[in-house]
């Protein structure tokens, strides 16, 4: 039996496990040369991240805008200050970087300009995870740039740049508990091969990045920026920082961030943005309307206006979502609802603004996440109290701070149809930075439509009154019309991960008819108790890059007592070297359903306790091989029978501009009353000839839904935010064969800044 790997590195399970038991002892001082041979240890002695001083830099003004080609030719990149002698996260946390990097920061009064020398003894090796926007950055070598442009240590703009000029941009708040993957910035980028004069090798990123894109404070005559630097050298699983930083941790970590001085006469400009744009669409099905949704020609605009430096408007009319891909499809093995996340891009920008609910603090075990209960839920936004989509008819926010208060509004409405009548929904959210690093905050929300009304209210603190703790809570409600949804929800916890432990624990509560109509929870009526303890230990042992052991207990009980579920789970994930993850888990659990629930289509569980233990094994390879992929196998009790579950994902990169993904998972449930068997599958395709062109096809299967979904999808950004979308849909039924939709789209858009 072999676990997945590359074609060439393919691990018996055996070995591996004879090197996990019983592997030889490496020198503790050694490092992996970078191309995976052991070398002698760094002559700078390593350093603890956290106990490092953060470094600063002076940004040079320059008077002639360099020209963006990649080659840093230019007279004032050399006199410049250099932010060098970077620090490993991974694989040895503090050692020096084995591959050297240089940055520079210039500045005019349109742009700030960053250049990267990033040098490598074998350029042409470095890996490109892909050429379209948003490439996936875990599986490539990098170069990224964070801003925290009014230097609050909580809020970042971030930039990753892979070798051949493929950009991801991101928007974090509150120190990387939240981060808006869907935010775009205008930039301009170019990367190029090169060798210096003394011979050495290296790829160079060149940016531009206007300071319309960003948002700070031109009053002050003299700015300090927050910033730090990644490189990351996917091939040996290298990552490194300017500004190090502990392995839980990522770079946009802006309370450990370093320091970007001397920013003098920085003005913002108009800051004025209209996106118009035009689609035709054409939909076919049983599951489609009858005219005139079926046929659509139509178009709308998105506007973004910058009131002050630091409060944006943004506006939409007649929004339009075609574009958007479809959802993931899942297999639901539990009597709860699914959380599907946000894919929209009106309501993914700024989205951090309004979070509240299970909030999840990276690298913790927290017990809940906002899959779980989110206060505001913008999914709700678009879908009928029934659960049909209605056309949007438009909206606007209003985001960012005022008065040292952080404040986000959302005012939006949905158009009327002759069975659907149309709603207003509102959310205001309002939050107080305290001390370093901590916050309070309020949200309200209000859905009213047909006389009906729906109305939440919550207050949360977020603090950390200690290095590496955290405490979280939240005391929300809900009241609509009459008193179907008056209710409540309560919560508090605290955690702590240092650099060997990681502890938390958690209570929450939720009444039986809390229903906040902007938001989701998935479970009410309960009371829930959490408690968490795991270790992450770094042996000098060959072949492991870190063992964490931790064990876990969830007791959750009714409103008046009683038992109604409980986990407790042990389990190991052992990170291995140079990359790749081992994880085994048991579990002891106990469910008690109070009515009988349809499990399967045809296949229900009856009323009453039930008990059962269960064990997972999961192997990971690293994402750097052209050939990588996962699998999981589960098995033991499961209710009243017996579950065994496999899975296995496999990626194939062909080329730096094709991607192969495929994912299997078959469910098997043997029961008296009757078993059944849930499988799930998925193959995508994308191609990126180029960093302006993308494409990608998907299709899913899923015998649960009894679902076949295809979705092709063709992107074409001829100019700054400004794209071209050709975007094919079909559902059929998996057992008749129905045609339930088949739709395609045509959407044209373009953004003009001011």
């Amino acid at each position: 039996m072999y676990l997945l790997a590359s074609r060439r590195h393919a691990v018996p399970l055996r070995t591996l496990l004879a090197l996990l038991l019983a592997a030889p002892l490496a020198p503790a001082g050694a490092q992996v040369g970078a191309e995976g041979a052991v070398s002698p240890a760094a002559v700078a002695a390593p350093v603890t991240p956290e106990a490092r001083p953060r470094p600063s830099m002076r940004a040079v003004r320059t008077t002639r805008a360099p020209i963006i080609d990649g080659r840093l030719d230019e007279s004032d990149w050399a006199l410049a200050d250099s932010a060098t002698d970077f620090v490993q996260q991974l694989p040895q946390t503090g050692q020096p970087s084995r591959f050297r990097t240089v940055v520079r920061v210039l500045y005019d009064a349109d742009n700030v300009y960053v250049g990267a020398i990033n040098y490598d003894p074998h350029p042409g090796r470095a890996v490109t995870g892909g050429l379209e926007h948003d490439f996936a950055s875990t599986n490539s070598d990098v170069f990224a740039v964070v801003f925290d442009t009014f230097h609050d240590r909580r809020n970042s703009f971030l930039f990753v740049v892979n070798p051949r000029g493929a950009v991801r941009d991101e928007q974090t708040y509150d120190d990387s508990r939240t981060v808006v993957e869907a935010w775009e910035g205008v930039i301009d980028v170019h990367t190029a091969l090169t060798r210096t004069a003394a011979g050495d090798s290296a790829w160079i990123v060149e940016m531009a990045v206007p300071l319309r894109t960003l948002r700070f404070d031109p009053s002050r005559p003299v700015s300090d920026w927050g910033i730090n630097f990644l490189r990351r050298v996917i091939r040996v699983n290298e990552s490194s920082y300017w500004a190090p930083l502990e392995r839980q941790y990522r770079l946009h970590r802006m309370s450990q961030a370093g320091t970007l001085t001397g920013l003098e006469g920085l003005r913002q400009g108009r800051n004025l943005q209209l996106k118009p744009y035009v689609v035709a669409s054409r939909s076919a099905g049983a599951q489609v309307p009858v005219a005139p949704r079926a046929e659509k020609a139509d178009a709308g605009f998105d506007a973004k206006y910058g009131l002050t430096p630091s409060l944006t408007l943004d506006a939409t009319y007649n929004t339009d979502f075609s574009q958007v891909e479809v959802d993931q499809e899942q297999v639901n093995l539990t009597r709860f609802s699914l959380f599907f996340p946000e894919r929209r891009e009106f309501f993914i920008e700024n989205a951090g603004a309004f979070t509240f609910g299970d909030v999840e603090e990276r690298g913790y075990r927290m017990g809940a996440t906002l899959r779980d209960f989110t206060l505001f839920n913008s999914r709700r936004i678009g879908i009928s109290r029934d659960g049909r989509p209605t056309p949007i008819a438009g909206g606007a926010r209003l985001s960012g701070r005022v008065a040292g208060w952080s404040t986000g509004l959302l005012d939006m409405y949905t158009r009327s149809a002759p069975d659907q009548p149309g709603e207003h929904f509102s959310v205001a959210r309002a939050r107080r930075n305290l001390f370093d690093n901590s916050d309070v905050g309020v949200l309200v929300s209000s859905r009213t439509g047909d006389g009906q009304y729906n109305r939440s209210y919550g207050v949360d603190a977020n603090v950390r009154p200690l290095a590496n703790t955290i405490v979280n809570a939240y005391l929300a409600a809900s009241d609509a019309t009459g008193d179907s949804s008056d209710g409540y929800a309560a919560r508090t916890s605290i955690a702590y991960r240092g650099r060997l432990w990681d502890n938390s624990m958690m209570l929450k509560q939720i009444s039986a008819r809390f229903d906040p109509g902007l938001g989701f929870v998935r479970r009410r009526g309960m009371r829930q108790a959490y408690a968490t303890s795991g270790v992450h230990a770094r042996p000098s042992i060959r072949g492991i890059q870190e063992l964490n052991p931790y064990i876990e207990a969830d007791y959750i009980t009714g409103l008046t007592g009683g038992l109604q579920s409980r986990e407790l789970n042990a389990g190991t994930i052992v990170q291995l070297r140079p990359d790749g993850e081992l994880s085994v888990e048991l579990r002891d659990q106990f469910d008690r359903l109070d009515a009988p629930f349809t499990i399967f289509p045809g296949r229900q569980l009856t009323a009453g306790p039930y008990a059962w233990r269960d064990a997972t094994v999961r192997y990971q390879s690293g994402p750097a091989r052209s050939l990588s992929g996962s699998i999981t196998a589960t098995g033991g009790g499961f209710y009243d029978g017996t579950r065994r579950s496999a899975g296995a994902s496999l990626a194939w990169r062909a080329r730096y501009d094709v991607l192969l993904e495929g994912a299997v998972q078959r469910n098997r449930v043997a029961r008296d009353a009757g078993g059944f068997t849930a499988d799930l599958a998925s193959v995508r395709l994308r191609f990126a000839p180029t960093t302006r062109i993308s494409s990608s096809a998907f299709v899913q299967y899923n015998t649960q839904s009894r679902a076949i979904v295809t979705n092709a999808r063709l992107n074409w950004r001829y100019a700054p935010l400004s794209d071209v979308f050709l975007v094919l849909t079909e559902r059929h039924d998996s057992e008749s064969g129905l045609r339930n939709e088949r739709s395609v789209a045509l959407k044209v858009t373009r953004m003009e800044a001011f």
